[in-house]
């Protein structure tokens, strides 16, 4: 914590604090490098020169900026620029010392963003999404004036890898129809051909999800590492898509364990190893392996959650890491703190505690944050959104500025959250938000009967999916909560179907198994409008008017049967998209819930 005296509230200051994501260097100028900090007090793109210390802001827009890349060679910043957060537009790149901005890929009208890959050679493969063409993904030869298209299909997918000579092109995508498990194809850039297939989805009664993580990073080497979930749980393995064979990679410590949770991994430079990445029970943690003898080799991180890691050339690894209790640093596996925010470091918070609940479908984790005194407390139940993601142990202003204000925090990773194997994951298939809030209601009752909640001040709060978790659970358990606070939610799910960007159609259809005309009654069953009438709570809803995921049009809706039913709530509409990378804004948006949520708790 500062030592400096602030009359800022300590929760204004961890909003306000600046912080920088992991920075991310040019595979071929190792000293070039992108990160994105909130400075300025907006989220931009920054480039910083390792080799002379300097650090410069590259994009400037009143909403914000967080999609950026290097090419290979350091030489350019590529930026996406939308329109006020609608997530719609176009890559633009500027030189990496700096200079007018140009138009990256001229000729490709603006879309949805569906990858980007950056060739050596100077290939360039930029996907699109829209609702008129599907996925496209058009390639960009070194010389060319204009792109050819390489790839289309009505399905969402979306670029995965070049090779390191730029001859394979990796495209994950959902042919097949099912957007929660990715097929991989890959084809070659001289005409597109397909060279080979990973599908394992078609045919099959359980499917399973494949991810491509990367070729291999050196010439000659066409080795692509990707991710499979063959073992009810995300782990890696090596295809040669040019030959066939698969490597799977039997990860196991030095004293023969087999890590337990969802495993990640990206090549280490020389592609002799791998940086390996496991997420287990709300926390992670980084080993090396050794292709050679298969030896895994953890690395010293501390308790808490790594949200990003990178193995540089020099054979150190950066992370960025965090606790619940400690705010996020860049650090390095040699030791010390890469790279540090300007300005003041962000009061802590209060550590979490791992609570357990026997749920209907299993045990349910569910993180506990308590503040200071003796219980009961007013509880706010703060529900993540996704749904595939989960809650972690690692640092979020959000939840510290509620225990300020005397609230204790749970956060369920309700059945649909990643973490705790593909079974957890894909449970929540059809009956789409009533399995989240059987979980949700479990840790209620432990919440309550343990002594930590009192049952007359329980609020259910989320954005995105959290937001639409919260909605629903507001009308299908109407009598378990005393209000509830819905950030960019869904909230007639039918419309907000029609109005979605269409890479979240093919997740909706997935989920529900069908679209609103072929089971309308699942898309019923789970579409928080149907049960608004049930609503007998206050609520507080914010909403981004240029929201492309959780649209304003099917807000408005359900806002206007709350002013019919006349039940008592309050709206903020603000100019952005899904939430806002602009640090007063946020302050401002929850400054707004927590005094609504006061005012109707009489707190």
């Amino acid at each position: 914590m500062s030592s400096e005296k602030n009359d800022v509230p300590a929760w204004e200051q961890r909003f306000r604090a600046a912080r920088v994501s992991l920075p991310d260097w040019a595979d071929d100028a190792p000293d070039r490098s992108l990160y994105v900090s909130n400075a300025t007090g907006t989220y931009e793109v920054y480039a910083w020169d390792r080799a002379t210390g300097t650090h410069r802001q590259v994009t400037d827009r009143p909403h914000g900026t967080t999609d950026g890349a290097l090419s290979p060679d350091g030489a350019w910043v590529w930026w996406f620029d939308d329109t006020d957060g609608d997530e719609f537009g176009i890559w633009r790149r500027q030189p990496f010392e700096g200079g007018p901005d140009q138009e990256a890929v001229p000729g490709l009208a603006p879309s949805y963003e569906a990858g980007l890959a950056l060739g050596r050679d100077g290939t360039v493969v930029l996907g699109r999404s829209t609702e008129e063409d599907g996925t496209t993904l058009h390639l960009l030869r070194p010389g060319a004036e204009a792109p050819e298209e390489i790839y289309r299909h009505a399905e969402y997918g979306g670029v995965g890898d070049l090779s390191h000579d730029c001859a394979l092109l990796a495209v994950d995508h959902t042919e097949h129809g099912d957007a929660m498990h990715t097929a991989i194809r890959v084809v070659r850039t001289a005409d597109g051909s397909t060279v080979a297939e990973l599908d394992e989805v078609t045919g099959r009664a359980e499917p399973l999800g494949l991810a491509c993580l990367g070729f291999a990073p050196v010439p000659g080497d066409s080795r692509l590492l990707v991710a499979h979930q063959r073992n009810n749980r995300w782990e890696p393995m090596l295809w040669d898509p040019l030959t066939g064979l698969e490597t799977e990679l039997p990860l196991r410590t030095e004293d023969g364990r087999t890590l337990p949770g969802d495993v990640s991994a990206q090549w280490r430079p020389d592609a002799k190893a791998l940086l390996v990445e496991h997420e287990f029970e709300a926390r992670s943690e980084l080993y090396s392996y050794d292709l050679a003898d298969g030896r895994l080799t953890r690395l010293d991180t501390p308790r808490g959650t790594v949200s990003d890691a990178t193995a540089r050339p020099d054979g150190t690894v950066e992370f960025l890491w965090s606790s619940a209790a400690e705010p996020s640093v860049v650090r390095s596996t040699a030791g010390g703190v890469v790279l540090r925010a300007p300005g003041a470091v962000p009061p802590g918070s209060v550590p979490v505690e791992d609570v357990w609940v026997d749920g209907p479908g299993g045990r349910v984790h569910a993180l506990v944050q308590r503040p200071a005194g003796e219980g009961p407390f007013p509880t706010l139940f703060e529900v993540h959104g996704g749904p595939t993601h989960h809650d972690s142990d690692s640092f979020a202003a959000g939840p510290a500025a509620w225990l300020d204000h005397g609230f204790a925090v749970v956060r369920v990773n309700y059945r649909g959250s990643t973490g705790y194997g593909q079974a957890w994951t894909d449970a929540l298939r059809e009956r789409v938000g009533l399995i989240e809030l059987e979980d949700i209601g479990a840790v209620r009752e432990w919440a309550v009967r343990s002594g930590l909640a009192d049952p007359a001040r329980l609020v259910l709060s989320g954005g995105s999916w959290g937001g639409y978790l919260t909605l629903l659970g507001l009308g299908i358990q109407p009598d378990a909560w005393s209000l509830g606070l819905a950030a960019v939610p869904v909230a007639d799910y039918l419309t907000a179907y029609a109005d979605e960007m269409e890479a979240l159609k093919s997740l909706d259809r997935t989920l529900f198994g069908g679209t609103p005309e072929e089971v309308p009654e699942r898309w019923h069953a789970s579409s928080p409008l149907t049960y608004v009438e049930r609503v007998k709570v206050p609520v507080y809803i914010s909403a981004g008017v240029n929201d492309p995921r959780c649209p304003i049009r099917q807000i408005e809706n359900f806002v206007t049967r709350l002013e019919e039913l006349g039940t008592p709530h309050e709206v903020y509409r603000y100019d952005a998209g899904h939430g806002s990378l602009v640090v007063e804004e946020r302050i401002k948006q929850l400054r707004l819930e927590i005094d609504f949520a006061r005012r109707h708790l009489g707190l």
